[in-house]
C-alpha cells in the first residue's frame, strides 16, 4: 500500500513540529515546509533517525513562485496541514502599525489561500484528501490588542468554512482547529519581539496552558477519522481558560 503523504507548514518549531512527529509516528510519510532551514533538516534528520519517512523543503508561504515550485516538485498529497501563522504585536486599532497587520494577513491569510490552491489538485487526485487550517479561538472572538491577530485568523476561519462548501461533493475534507491557550517556545516571544518578560506574562500563574503537543494530537485524531468522517471545527482551550477573556490564574 502507498504511504500516505501529508504536508505541514511552518513544521520547523512549535505546533507545525509536534504535528509532524505526530504524523510520522501514525505511518504518514511528511513533508515538512518552513523558511528555516536548519530547523527543518534537523527534524527531518530525528525523524528518519527514529524510522520514519521525512522530507524538508525551505518554504516561505507568502511567495507565490515559491509555493507553486514547491507543489510541482511533489509526487502526491493526501493531506495538508496549513500551520505557518503567527502574530506580531499587542497594540490598539488606534496605535498598530499597518505593517504590522499586513504582515500578518500575508501569512496566516494568503499563505493559507497560496498552499491551498496549489496543493488542491493533488488533494483531489487522492481520492482521500484532507485540509488541516490551524486557525486560533482569536478567528471567533475579538479582544482588545489583538485586532491583526484577530482579523487575520477571522480570514482563515473563513477559507476554511467557504472551502468547505465549495468542495462538497469532492472527495476533500476540510478541518479547522482553533487553538486557546498554548504555551510554545516561540510564539508570545515573537509576538512581543523578542521581549521574553511580557511573553511570560501571558501564561503567569495558570497552571497548564495547552502544549504544542497538546494540539499536534487533536489534529493527528481529526486526520485519522475515517474518510466518511469530517470534523469541522475543534475548538481547544486549556481547562484553565473558559473563554478569550476568562482564565484562572493561581496567586
Amino acid at each position: 500500500m502507498t504511504t500516505r503523504t501529508a504536508v505541514i507548514t511552518g513544521a520547523s518549531s512549535g505546533i507545525g513540529a509536534a504535528t509532524a512527529r505526530r504524523l510520522a509516528a501514525a505511518g504518514f510519510r511528511v513533508v515538512l515546509a518552513a523558511r528555516r532551514k536548519e530547523r527543518i533538516e534537523a527534524l527531518a534528520a530525528e525523524l528518519a533517525e527514529a524510522g520514519h519517512q521525512a522530507e524538508a523543503y525551505v518554504l516561505d508561504v507568502t511567495d507565490r513562485a515559491a509555493v507553486e515550485s514547491f507543489a510541482a516538485g511533489l509526487d502526491r498529497c493526501d493531506v495538508l496541514v496549513n500551520n505557518a501563522g503567527g502574530a506580531i504585536g499587542a497594540e490598539t486599532v488606534a496605535t498598530a502599525d499597518p505593517a504590522d497587520w499586513r504582515a500578518m494577513y500575508e501569512v496566516n491569510v494568503v499563505g493559507v489561500l497560496q498552499v491551498t490552491q496549489a496543493l488542491l489538485p493533488a488533494l483531489t487526485a487522492s481520492g482521500d484528501g484532507t485540509i488541516v487550517v490551524l486557525s486560533s479561538t482569536a478567528g471567533h472572538v475579538a479582544y482588545e490588542g489583538g485586532g491583526g491577530y484577530v482579523a487575520a485568523k477571522h480570514g482563515s476561519h473563513a477559507i476554511a468554512a467557504t472551502l468547505r462548501l465549495e468542495l462538497c461533493g469532492e472527495p476533500v475534507r476540510v478541518i479547522e482547529i482553533a487553538p486557546g491557550m498554548v504555551r510554545t517556545d516561540e510564539f508570545a516571544v515573537n509576538r512581543y519581539r523578542g521581549d521574553e518578560g511580557q511573553a511570560a506574562a501571558v501564561y503567569e500563574g495558570v497552571a497548564e496552558p495547552l502544549t504544542a503537543d497538546d494540539v499536534a494530537d487533536t489534529v493527528e485524531w481529526a486526520v485519522t477519522r475515517p474518510s466518511h468522517v469530517n470534523i469541522d471545527m475543534m475548538v481547544i482551550r486549556p481547562r484553565a481558560q473558559a473563554a478569550q477573556h476568562k482564565v484562572h490564574r493561581e496567586r
